[in-house]
């Protein structure tokens, strides 16, 4: 899960899935043997505090272990105030923290919660996640940000033997619509 506490990066999650996935999404190395384990890992997410009130809960206390990636900034973007900066920024923290050490029974007993609704309340934490905190929101951030994206792609390419540029999927869809379109 990509998720960036700035709605100006709301779009960054979109970005990474079709580079990731379309890119290393793939069934056999360049050699057209199938590869016998997964490529392309899924990416997905949304702003922070919108993702909060959707898919966090799953995140938290899911089934199924889900790396996410939270980014952040020091400084406000232009045009935003300090307080409402510092809210969004105590919100990534206690994320990251939460997803990190969770919350014990004991302590959620310590809280003076009802033994009913300790279960409900006890967080597993050591989630696996990455805070990206940097500076500020500018296009040499954001092009570090991809840049560190593109090689994480990149990297696999080679040691995986893919041809992580080449999209045969999306150019059979693409071929397939075009003769269904003719015969509508």
């Amino acid at each position: 899960a990509v998720l960036p506490y700035s709605q100006y990066l709301k779009r960054f999650p979109a970005y990474l899935q079709q580079l990731t996935m379309e890119s290393n999404g793939k069934h056999v190395d360049l050699e057209g043997i199938p590869v016998v384990f997964e490529t392309g890992p899924m990416y997905w997410g949304e702003v922070g505090t919108n993702g909060q009130h959707s898919f966090y809960q799953l995140i938290h206390q899911g089934t199924r272990l889900i790396p996410c990636d939270l980014i952040g900034f020091c400084q406000p973007v232009e045009g935003s105030s300090v307080e409402q900066h510092d809210l969004l920024m105590a919100n990534l923290f206690a994320q990251g923290e939460a997803l990190a050490f969770g919350k014990t029974p004991e302590e959620v007993k310590a809280e003076g919660t009802a033994d009913w609704l300790v279960p409900h309340r006890t967080f597993e934490g050591n989630r696996p996640s990455n805070m990206l905190f940097l500076d500020a929101l500018t296009p040499f951030a954001l092009g570090s940000l991809v840049a560190l994206s593109e090689h994480c792609v990149f990297v696999p390419g080679p040691l995986w033997t893919l041809d992580s540029f080449a999209q045969w999927g999306v150019g059979m869809g693409k071929h397939s619509s075009q003769r269904i379109a003719c015969n509508l």
